[in-house]
């Protein structure tokens, strides 16, 4: 009896880890309490800290993908813009031109996309894939023409009236529009590229309606200008993971959630991570 008296008085195993954590007479929180975490939820509420604390991610973390989708688009827009401004070339360049269009303009830009899907980054997976594979049906196009499956009088050559041609250029420069005001909420320098490029689709596509030789031309020129702004943003974001800080400024225009006009949720992310850790790169 006396010893069942003395096991009843002593506390239990939980009670003296709880007393060892907590300290002497320590009370702990309830189930399901919202408690105040240090570091987390700032400018949020305690649910939102509490679902940081309760929650867990799988995090696979890769490099920014539109280092690889600029630079593809940078080389197949220089090279096809400055053959349609008249810098080089003639009739048969494109058929020069078509593998190395097809391959890093178009192949590798859309997989950049894709990988730029897995960043959460709606933006860069939108104008990567869509211009990823515009590049990819221009360089089969041309393909096809060099083995003589198309006929040479369907060949969208500069100065003709090429009707059919002139509406992917259509396509084209509407989305890249809706594109480059999306990116004001992200960068200007993205968005200024994007709106060169949306216009030089646009004279091309006036270009190959009228036709016009102006329009071709300044076409070119934009496509030109636009790649020389991919090559810049590249390199940017290429040295940014390299070097650990920015060298090139992208001319951000992200605030964050403080700002007016903020987010009204607060996404679950590691905020110093990586693209595939936290949103977009």
């Amino acid at each position: 009896m006396a010893r069942r008296r003395e096991h009843a008085a002593s506390p239990s195993s939980g009670e003296q880890s709880r007393s060892a954590m907590g300290g002497q007479g320590a009370a702990m929180p309830a189930e399901g309490a919202a408690t105040a975490v240090p570091g987390r939820g700032d400018g949020g509420t305690a649910e939102h800290a509490l679902w940081e604390d309760r929650t867990r991610v799988f995090l696979q973390p890769i490099a920014a993908p539109s280092i690889l989708g600029l630079f593809g688009l940078a080389g197949a827009t220089m090279m096809v813009g400055a053959w349609q401004a008249d810098w080089y070339g003639g009739v048969g360049t494109p058929l020069i031109l078509w593998p190395f269009v097809l391959t890093f303009g178009g192949i590798a830009q859309f997989l950049a996309g894709m990988w730029a899907y897995r960043a959460r980054d709606g933006l860069a997976t939108v104008m990567h894939g869509m211009w990823g594979a515009f590049w990819i049906g221009w360089g089969l196009f041309f393909m096809l023409v060099s083995i003589g499956a198309v006929p040479l009088a369907l060949v969208p050559a500069l100065g003709t009236l090429r009707e059919g041609y002139a509406f992917w250029f259509v396509a084209l420069a509407a989305i890249t529009a809706i594109g480059a005001m999306a990116a004001l909420g992200e960068s200007m320098a993205l968005s200024l590229m994007l709106l060169c490029l949306a216009g030089a689709a646009g004279f091309t596509s006036g270009g190959f309606f009228s036709p016009s030789d102006w329009a071709l031309k300044t076409g070119g020129w934009l496509f030109v200008v636009a790649a020389v702004l991919c090559l810049y943003i590249a390199a940017a974001l290429m040295f940014q993971n390299s070097f650990g800080r920015t060298i090139l400024p992208l001319f951000k225009t992200r605030r964050g959630a403080a700002a007016a006009g903020g987010r009204a949720t607060w996404p679950l992310e590691y905020p110093m991570g990586e693209p595939g850790v936290k949103i977009g790169q």
